[in-house]
């Protein structure tokens, strides 16, 4: 239990989350599961004030964390928690330093994001009609949906989010709103233009009166989240593809065959709406990794000799 010394100004700070931040009562719940952690793990070192409170004692607990098996971010998590609370505690004279200013959680290891080269893409979304007949609202409305998430780099909340509105016209570009509240203009190319005339041609038959959503569901609301994840999954699997396939994936392969052709990271960051060019290095990985199987094949000096 966090020392009654502690609590005071922790009620005060999560109260100023709240009120003043306008933080989600989840994001709010989540700061404070974690600094009363934090205070319950002070309660075995007596500290009878925030002042108190060294970088030593952040240290032994986020280590005590690490030992019970908690993962890199969930560290991570908790340490930018208390980084903000001693921030607000500096702003108002309740104490001089961050003790966790210098302290850094275990790593998080990166690994790379599945993707689908060229040909897997061309071979899931230039189907033959057997597996999927072109004269199924259903499957026009899948399409483009898949079209617009490869053709574009769109995130699965943003194809989702699309009303009728944004398709007006044929655009060749759509304004969508991406993480954070930022919203970016993206590209919509020749395959998904089309894909989207033959789902705009058959909509209605399923559409609700009124409805605003670009993309319904046989009933005729806005199609969820869970319902393009498992429609994409059943077109991967009729295609007889070995691998699962999710939205996500669709836009890992828009960002890598964008980066390999182009070279221009810049670009597809703008394109994939990061706000950090560092989420976007990723690709250049991914990039490396395919020109090392190159090398690993075609190298006299790489490749395997013969016995």
């Amino acid at each position: 239990m966090t020392p009654a010394g502690l609590q005071p100004a922790l009620d005060t700070y999560l109260a100023h989350l709240r009120d003043e931040r306008r933080l989600s009562a989840l994001t709010c719940r989540h700061y404070r599961r974690d600094l009363e952690a934090f205070g319950d793990f002070l309660t075995d070192t007596d500290i009878p004030d925030w002042r108190a409170v060294s970088s030593a004692h952040v240290r032994a607990w986020i280590s005590a964390g690490h030992r019970r098996g908690l993962s890199p971010r969930s560290l991570q998590r908790q340490l930018s928690a208390v980084r903000g609370f001693y921030r607000y505690l500096q702003r108002e004279g309740l104490a001089q330093s961050d003790p966790s200013a210098d302290i850094r959680a275990p790593r998080e290891r990166r690994s790379l994001p599945r993707t689908l080269d060229v040909d897997a893409i061309t071979h899931l979304l230039d189907a033959p009609d057997a597996p999927m007949p072109r004269n199924d609202p259903l499957v026009e409305r899948d399409h483009a949906i898949f079209e617009l998430i490869y053709g574009s780099g769109l995130r699965l909340a943003e194809v989702a989010a699309l009303d009728i509105s944004d398709a007006a016209g044929q655009p060749r570009e759509l304004r969508v709103l991406g993480k954070g509240a930022r919203t970016r203009i993206v590209p919509v190319g020749r395959k998904a233009r089309e894909a989207l005339a033959r789902w705009l041609a058959v909509r209605d038959e399923l559409a609700v009166s009124g409805e605003s959503a670009l993309f319904v569901s046989r009933r005729g609301g806005r199609l969820s989240h869970r319902a393009i994840q498992t429609r994409l999954a059943e077109l991967a699997r009729a295609q007889g593809m070995d691998q699962p396939v999710h939205p996500h994936m669709l836009r890992h392969a828009f960002a890598t065959h964008l980066l390999e052709s182009s070279g221009d990271l810049r670009a597809v960051q703008e394109l994939l709406g990061h706000a950090d060019i560092g989420t976007t290095q990723i690709y250049t990985h991914l990039d490396f990794q395919h020109l090392a199987e190159v090398y690993d094949r075609a190298h006299p000096r790489a490749r395997r000799q013969r016995k």
